[in-house]
C-alpha cells in the first residue's frame, strides 16, 4: 500500500485518494464500494484498509449525479405488525459490510399511499426497492420494475422485470392443517383477510394460505370454514368472538399470522378458555413474541428474518447487472409448541363458552 497523499486536513476524502492509498484503481474501488461479484479478498481488504485510513464516506449527491446513490427503499404497510418490520431487520443485516444504507417507509395498506410511497423513494434517487406485501397492481410492479431494480416480499407470481421472495405459503397450511386434523381436530377454523383486489396467480401471502387450508381441508374430507378480518391483534380477536359465539365453535383455530392469534389468545382468556386444553390454537409467521414461555404458540417458521436477507441480495445482483427474474421460495417449517392438543368434544367446548358468558 502506497503512503498517504498529503492533503489539507479538512478536505474530504474522495475515491480517487482512496485508489492512491490502496495502490488500485478507481474502477476496483468502485467495485469493492458496490459489493461487485469477483473481487478479490485482498482487494477488499486493501480498499477497506484505506477507507478506513482516510475516513472515506461515499458522497451521496455526487454518486446520484453518476448514477449510483448507494441507498435502497424499504416499503412496509406498517411498522405494528411484526412481520414487516423484522423482514426490513433482515435486509439491513444484509447490508451490513457494504457501502448500502436501506431507507424504510411505511405506507399502509392504501394501494395509493403505496404508489406515492414507492414513488417518493424512486425521487430521492433510491437505486433500488424492497417491497413487502405490496398491493399494487403486476402491471404497475412490472412498469416500476422496468425503470429500477426491485425485489418484492410475501407476494406469489412469477414476473417479468422483478425479482419476488415468498414463503411456500401453501404447503405451510398443509402442514398447520395435518397436524391439527392428526391430533383428531375435525372443526378447524382459519382467520385470513380479503385479497385485497388482487387476482390469482398474483397475490399476497394471505391468500396463498387460506388456498392451502382450504384444500387441506377438503382432502381430508373436512368443511373448510374462514373468517377474513384482518392480520392484526384486533382482527385475531374479532374472528374468534365470531367463533367462539357459535352454537358449535370450533375446537382449533389456524390463525394466518402470529399477530393474528394474539388475538384469539385474548378473546378465549376472555372466556375462560384454557388452550389446549378448550381450543386448539396455531399461527404463522414464528415471530419472536411467539416464541415466549406464557405465549408458547404453535406456529409455522417461514424464516423471516431470511427473506430480508434473500431480498437484499437479490436487489444487490440486480444492480451488478442481472436481468433474469428470480422466484425465490423459503420451505415453511412447522413449529410446536404448547398451544395445540388433542381435541376436545365440542359440546364440551361450547359449555365452557356459556359458562364463561353466564359468569360475565
Amino acid at each position: 500500500m502506497t503512503s498517504t497523499p498529503n492533503r489539507n486536513a479538512n478536505r474530504r476524502a474522495t475515491i480517487q485518494d482512496v485508489a492512491r492509498v490502496a495502490g488500485v484503481s478507481v474502477s476496483a474501488v468502485s467495485k469493492v464500494l458496490r459489493d461487485a461479484y469477483g473481487v478479490s479478498p485482498q482487494m477488499r481488504a486493501r480498499v477497506s484498509t484505506a477507507i478506513d485510513e482516510l475516513g472515506y464516506r461515499p458522497h451521496t449527491g455526487a454518486r446520484a449525479m453518476r448514477g449510483r446513490s448507494y441507498t435502497v427503499g424499504v416499503m412496509l404497510i406498517e411498522f405494528n405488525s411484526p412481520f414487516p418490520p423484522e423482514v426490513a431487520q433482515g435486509v439491513s443485516d444484509a447490508f451490513l459490510g457494504t457501502t448500502y444504507q436501506s431507507i424504510v417507509v411505511a405506507a399502509g395498506v392504501s394501494v395509493e399511499r403505496q404508489q406515492r410511497a414507492v414513488e417518493a423513494l424512486v425521487d430521492r434517487q433510491v437505486d433500488g426497492l424492497i417491497l413487502v406485501t405490496p398491493f399494487t397492481s403486476s402491471e404497475w410492479l412490472d412498469e416500476l420494475a422496468a425503470k429500477i431494480p426491485v425485489v418484492t416480499v410475501a407476494r406469489h407470481g412469477a414476473a417479468a422485470n422483478y425479482d419476488t421472495v415468498v414463503g411456500d405459503d401453501y404447503e405451510g397450511a398443509r402442514l398447520v392443517v395435518d397436524h391439527l386434523v392428526e391430533l383428531g381436530h375435525r372443526n378447524i377454523l382459519h382467520t385470513s383477510q380479503g385479497a385485497a383486489g388482487l387476482s390469482r396467480p398474483s397475490i399476497l401471502s394471505h391468500t396463498a394460505r387460506q388456498d392451502g387450508y382450504i384444500a387441506a381441508m377438503k382432502r381430508h374430507g373436512l368443511e373448510p370454514d374462514v373468517i377474513e378480518t384482518t392480520y392484526s391483534e384486533e382482527g385475531g380477536y374479532q374472528a374468534a368472538e365470531e367463533a367462539f359465539a357459535r352454537a358449535a365453535p370450533p375446537s382449533a383455530i389456524f390463525a394466518g399470522a402470529d399477530i393474528a392469534a394474539f388475538g384469539v389468545l385474548r378473546a378465549a382468556e376472555e372466556r375462560g378458555l384454557r388452550l389446549p386444553d378448550d381450543v386448539a390454537l396455531a399461527g404463522y409467521d414464528n415471530i419472536y413474541a411467539s416464541t415466549l414461555g406464557r405465549v408458547d404458540l404453535t406456529t409455522v417458521d417461514q424464516s423471516v428474518s431470511m427473506m430480508g436477507a434473500i431480498s437484499a441480495r437479490l436487489l444487490l445482483e440486480r444492480l451488478d447487472g442481472r436481468t433474469t427474474p428470480s422466484n425465490y421460495v423459503i420451505a415453511p417449517r412447522l413449529a410446536l409448541r404448547g398451544t395445540t392438543g388433542m381435541a376436545v368434544n365440542a359440546a364440551h367446548l361450547s359449555a365452557r363458552a356459556d359458562q364463561a358468558a353466564v359468569s360475565v
